[in-house]
């Protein structure tokens, strides 16, 4: 749910005859990372350990904020994992929002379908969606759609996950006017051709070529964060290798539904 400080309008009368001021259009207010609702998603006392241990280098905080994550916010949470995100996620749109971590009616690789479902169980505003991720679909129209470290997942031909510009405006068909899209996943070198082979694959996607795919569904480009970026990351070791795993270059990237 959205919240807007509104300007109100003034009616001036003047001598010759009376002038209107238009309302001055909506501004949204910025939610930060101290935000009441994301530090009570980080210290729900419902969180394993190692999720907790986990915080400081995936920017939990930062990247709540960057999400516009409030209170009666409704959220998809697409490709969930183990449900790091679907905890936060939770406790940070409140009792009167709902999380929905989104798997395929398949599960997603096995060994996670069974952790997200009892993540979700802990939490009542929960909901299990099983759905095929390049035709998402939702009973209510949503604020944020957010997916971490998973686009490029979608290109490996082995994986069947589906077909990203299908993705892209299954989510915008799934959002409401203004609603969020957020996509956060390890960078490939600039103009990397995306790669498709589940064998060879460094998983990493170019962000331009993020971008440019989003874009073309009708989505705004809306900001871009920097808090996870690494410099030292060359971009070129696959992301589970012992020198880099846990401090690739990461792009955190927002677009908005018009």
């Amino acid at each position: 749910m959205r919240f807007f400080v509104l300007a109100a309008a003034v009616s001036v009368l003047a001598a010759c005859g009376p002038t209107s001021q238009e309302p001055a259009a909506p501004a949204a207010v910025e939610v930060t990372a101290d935000a009441p609702n994301i530090v009570a998603a980080l210290a729900d006392s419902r969180r394993p350990a190692e999720d907790v241990a986990r915080d400081a280098d995936r920017h939990a905080a930062d990247t709540l904020a960057f999400a516009q994550i409030e209170p009666g916010d409704k959220v998809a949470d697409i490709f969930p994992g183990g449900g790091y995100w679907t905890r936060l996620f939770a406790v940070a749109v409140g009792e009167e929002g709902r999380v929905y971590p989104t798997i395929r009616p398949d599960g997603i690789a096995g060994e996670y379908e069974t952790p997200v479902i009892a993540v979700a169980a802990q939490y009542p505003n929960a909901v299990m969606a099983r759905s095929p991720y390049d035709a998402i679909t939702y009973p209510e129209p949503l604020d944020v759609i957010f997916t971490a470290q998973n686009y490029h997942d979608m290109a490996l031909t082995a994986y069947e996950l589906g077909d990203r510009a299908a993705m892209n405006r299954a989510a915008f068909a799934a959002l409401r006017p203004g609603g969020l899209y957020i996509i956060i996943d390890h960078s490939a070198v600039a103009g990397a051709a995306v790669e498709t082979d589940a064998e060879t694959t460094i998983h990493r996607i170019d962000a331009a070529t993020v971008r440019r795919e989003v874009e073309a569904a009708g989505f705004v480009f809306d900001s871009e964060a920097t808090f996870l970026a690494n410099p030292e990351d060359t971009r070129t070791l696959n992301v589970f290798d012992p020198a880099i795993r846990g401090r690739t270059d990461q792009f955190v990237m927002r677009f908005r539904r018009p």
